[in-house]
């Protein structure tokens, strides 16, 4: 059975008060991220729910993160970022990242390059257009 004939898993994420992000299930089956804020909740229910996403990670998986609407990236931010990046998990993650801002360019830009390679496929945007044409093409296993 190809990644095409498999139904979307169940995406699992609940909206809580007080949490600065929400998840939609893309098209493709992957998901979209859409990050408001980065205070010390959002992170701690953001990273919760990633690292159970990845617990029963099975398929091949395109990921959007839009980051557009913050101003920077705290050092927490990043190093839970880094963490989940390196999970053997996340090698079947191809990653936009969508950022308006310089210095969330530069903290996302951080964070690729400390994941080390057979990490997630993960590349940044300034364009939502652009980065959904990237995740359109076709998917290969990193190994």
């Amino acid at each position: 059975m190809s990644d095409a004939d498999l139904k979307p898993k169940p995406l699992q994420w609940k909206s809580e008060p007080g949490i600065g992000y929400t998840v939609v299930r893309r098209p493709d089956g992957g998901m979209h991220f859409t990050f408001e804020t980065l205070d010390a909740r959002t992170l701690e229910h953001w990273r919760n729910f990633a690292l159970a996403h990845l617990l029963d990670s099975d398929r091949l998986t395109r990921n959007l993160y839009d980051l557009r609407l913050l101003k920077d990236v705290s050092e927490d931010a990043l190093q839970y970022a880094l963490e989940l990046n390196t999970d053997p998990a996340a090698r079947n993650i191809r990653l936009a990242v969508v950022v308006s801002s310089e210095a969330v360019l530069e903290a996302v830009e951080r964070i690729a390059a400390l994941t080390p390679g057979g990490g997630v496929e993960m590349r940044i945007f300034l364009d939502m257009e652009k980065a959904e044409a990237w995740l359109s093409e076709p998917l290969t296993k990193i190994v």
